[in-house]
């Protein structure tokens, strides 16, 4: 992993604007107090990660969660001779393997950078040891699986029951800024379409 650092457990106020968009993410899913958020943070580790990097990997237990302050990121399956994608990640987004994450168990994604990337990491050991001493952060832990719940139901209920316009148009409402970033590859394999149908998708919604 290029260039980490560990913060200091009393997290100096020097850090904190390096910080300032995990903060943000941390803060929107259950708001911690000051003393928790030092002690949360105070495990996180800073990465800078150069594009392609694979930061997940399908068939192994993950033993981190990464928070994304700058950078693009991708979860994907491979398929019989394609890989798909399944979820995209922006600044301010979590990304790991809810296989592990839950049993400790291999996951069945990988996740894959598309931009250089500063990310922060947090070790799933430490984090469960967070969990059993401290409510509030529990609590955090708790708020935060419902959330990534009700996103991947609504991503599968999107994909099963929505056509690839209705799918393009709520990405463009959802995450506008993606579409600028992204290649045109990558959205045609989350769509489950051909980059000629996105194509003629967006010359539509013009």
């Amino acid at each position: 992993m290029a260039g980490f650092f560990r913060l200091d457990q009393s997290f100096p106020d020097q850090h904190t604007h390096v910080l300032k968009t995990t903060i943000a993410a941390i803060q929107q899913i259950y708001t911690l107090g000051e003393p928790a958020l030092n002690r949360f943070t105070g495990l996180l580790t800073r990465m800078e990660q150069t594009r392609a990097s694979l930061l997940i990997e399908a068939g192994k237990v993950e033993q981190y969660l990464y928070f994304i302050e700058t950078g693009l990121a991708r979860a994907y399956v491979n398929g019989e001779n394609q890989q798909i994608n399944i979820w995209f990640g922006k600044e301010g987004d979590v990304m790991l393997s809810f296989n592990s994450y839950i049993y400790r168990k291999p996951g069945y994604e990988n996740i894959e950078l598309l931009e250089d990337a500063v990310l922060y990491r947090l070790n799933h050991h430490q984090l469960q040891n967070l969990y059993r001493n401290d409510l509030e952060i529990a609590n955090w832990g708790r708020k935060f699986a419902e959330k990534e719940l009700v996103k991947t139901e609504e991503r599968f209920i999107c994909r099963q029951f929505k056509t690839a316009k209705e799918r393009y148009l709520e990405l463009i409402a959802d995450t506008p800024e993606l579409l600028r970033r992204m290649p045109l590859g990558h959205i045609a394999s989350y769509l489950g379409v051909s980059p000629v149908t996105v194509s003629r998708i967006r010359a539509e919604v013009r």
